[in-house]
């Protein structure tokens, strides 16, 4: 499988979950992939588990060093930059009105601003990359269901992933003269180590919280990482050249309803 040979992509919170299923996927497809987390214990596993191409580098996508560093680190140990995955991210629940300045600076740090951070360190490398590869290079974001609607008590995780998917669609417009494609997963809650996180915003009761999301799902059953990383996969890969500015649903036809 080589979908993605000779390609260089970085993935950022890579060390678990959604991150560490499409490092995985996408150096099963031919890619040299750079792991970043802020877990160096979790991410070196995940790239030692890879093998020789995949590389770690330890990374806070909200301090721009980090991500200049993170970026270097890549064209220096595999030659270039093809792919950037802006997966990292963090959950937050809880009534809007709760909300003090420091969690509402936490959350848009974590979940938007430090995206924006890590993308403008790519940048000047993923244009280099599209100058070579007709079908172009790519940068993909990990957004939300959350970005494309709603729910109470979310409302501030909804204000960044709504974010994301606005940044993607501005993005894909002025990058698309540099054949730069920008592209926006919007997953469904997954079956992750996140996941625990999300249920209290649900029902206080966790069966009752995980009963009330499996009756939202039309496919009826839980998503798991891998759906999310066979989206990514296309997204990225070059049977998607003329696919940019696209906030694509994993959600077992939730957005149908």
């Amino acid at each position: 499988m080589s979908r993605l040979a000779g390609k260089v992509v970085l993935v950022t919170g890579a060390g678990s979950g959604l991150g560490r299923a499409v490092a995985e996927r996408f150096a099963a497809e031919g890619a040299k992939v750079v792991v970043t987390d802020l877990n160096a214990e979790r991410g070196g596993a995940v790239a030692a588990g890879i093998g020789a191409h995949a590389a770690f580098i330890p990374c806070d996508h909200t301090a721009s060093d980090d991500d200049a560093r993170a970026v270097a680190f890549a064209v220096e140990r595999f030659g270039c930059l093809d792919i950037v995955h802006n997966n990292a991210g963090g959950p937050f629940t809880g009534p809007f009105e709760a909300i003090d300045d420091a969690t509402l600076d936490r959350v848009l740090r974590t979940n938007l601003f430090g995206v924006m951070q890590m993308t403008r360190a790519a940048l000047p490398h993923l244009r280099e990359s599209a100058k070579r590869n007709p079908a172009g290079s790519s940068l993909l974001y990990t957004s939300s269901l959350q970005g494309l609607k709603a729910k109470p008590n979310f409302s501030l995780y909804t204000v960044a992933k709504h974010g994301i998917v606005g940044l993607v669609r501005s993005l894909a417009l002025e990058l698309a003269p540099h054949n730069v494609r920008v592209n926006a997963l919007c997953p469904t809650v997954v079956a992750t180590p996140m996941l625990e996180a999300f249920l209290p915003g649900m029902a206080t009761d966790r069966d009752e919280a995980m009963s009330r999301f499996r009756a939202t799902i039309p496919l009826a059953r839980m998503p798991e990482p891998e759906d999310v990383a066979s989206a990514a996969l296309f997204l990225v890969s070059d049977e998607a050249r003329m696919i940019t500015g696209v906030a694509l649903p994993v959600d077992g036809g939730q957005m149908a309803m």
